[in-house]
């Protein structure tokens, strides 16, 4: 069906403009580590955000102020966690993986290389990207925890 009612459209646009306000007021509200790279629980949050406003916009069963409060709901968690990892590095353990060492010493490792799913061709390209050629004068490669490859020169 293309077109229901103007009513349906206004309320798209105004439950919109409310739900999208009170999602940056929280973002803002709690801090620039909500929106910096992503790490896989950082994705998963993100996801979750994006689907909770998708749901309050489209959904007519859903009052603003539920949705509003889901928002706050996935905001706080995300807040809370990053909090108690950077107080606690046995619950960071848990919510963040560690970065994974691909290439020591000019040479790959093809178990880790395996273990993460990445190919000698990925390590190209981020060698490339930071103006290098070949792994003669590389120290290491690591895959981070928000999945970026560092190059490190000797």
């Amino acid at each position: 069906m293309l077109f229901d009612s103007w009513q349906g459209l206004a309320r798209v646009v105004i439950v919109g403009l409310a739900a999208y306000g009170a999602l940056i007021l929280m973002l803002r509200a709690s801090g620039k580590r909500t929106l910096s790279k992503m790490n896989a629980f950082d994705l998963v949050v993100t996801v979750a955000l994006g689907s909770t406003l998708a749901t309050v916009l489209l959904n007519r069963s859903v009052p603003l102020a539920e949705g509003v409060l889901a928002l706050a709901l996935l905001v706080y968690l995300q807040y809370a966690i990053t909090w108690a990892s950077v107080r606690s590095e046995r619950f960071q353990s848990l919510i963040k993986s560690e970065p994974s060492l691909l290439v020591h010493d000019g040479a790959y490792l093809d178990q880790a290389l395996k273990r993460q799913r990445v190919t000698r061709e990925e390590v190209q390209a981020a060698l490339r990207e930071s103006g290098k050629t070949d792994l003669a004068g590389i120290a290491s490669v690591v895959l981070e925890t928000d999945g970026t490859l560092s190059v490190i020169a000797r």
